[in-house]
């Protein structure tokens, strides 16, 4: 990587083909996405056209940015502050700040604000909300098997074991 900030989470099944054109802001989260930091149409250019050329490009992923399953972030790419990359988005062009993106292109879905208010809202319905509220972080393994339960049985109105 060019760079790496703080609190940076990489899933495993995370693609990175060209890590040096890569730098990453902190708090950011990588799924199981792709980042391409060359063109390789270029190859077939130099041989129809017996050209020497070369595409590649940076791809600047900023702070507090969340990058979904699926995803791939194509060359000369800038991921703006507070943004979040749907599953499956195809990224061609920078996104902005305090967005959601996706679809292929890419394009805005709504803003990180409107997210958070949706989210908020469906959170309000679920009966164990007051369990994710006393969570020690993101996962708990003391609450996960409870929460499990809860959420099986809200769903589809049968209790699991754990």
């Amino acid at each position: 990587m060019h760079s790496i900030g703080e609190n940076v989470w990489i899933n495993v099944g995370c693609n990175i083909t060209d890590p040096s054109l890569v730098r990453l802001g902190n708090n950011v989260g990588l799924s199981d996405c792709t980042l391409i930091g060359h063109d390789a149409s270029v190859a077939l250019l130099n041989v129809r056209y017996g050209t020497k050329l070369d595409s590649v490009g940076p791809i600047d992923i900023l702070d507090n940015v969340f990058i979904g399953h699926g995803a791939i972030i194509l060359p000369r790419v800038t991921i703006g502050p507070n943004s979040l990359v749907a599953a499956g988005a195809v990224v061609l062009r920078d996104v902005p700040p305090d967005v959601v993106v996706g679809g292929n292109p890419a394009r805005v879905i709504c803003t990180l604000d409107t997210l958070l208010k949706n989210v908020e809202e469906r959170c309000a319905d679920y009966p164990w909300i007051d369990l994710i509220r006393e969570r020690n972080g993101e996962f708990d393994p003391v609450l996960e098997s409870k929460l499990k339960v809860m959420r099986a049985e809200y769903f589809f109105g049968e209790k699991t074991n754990g």
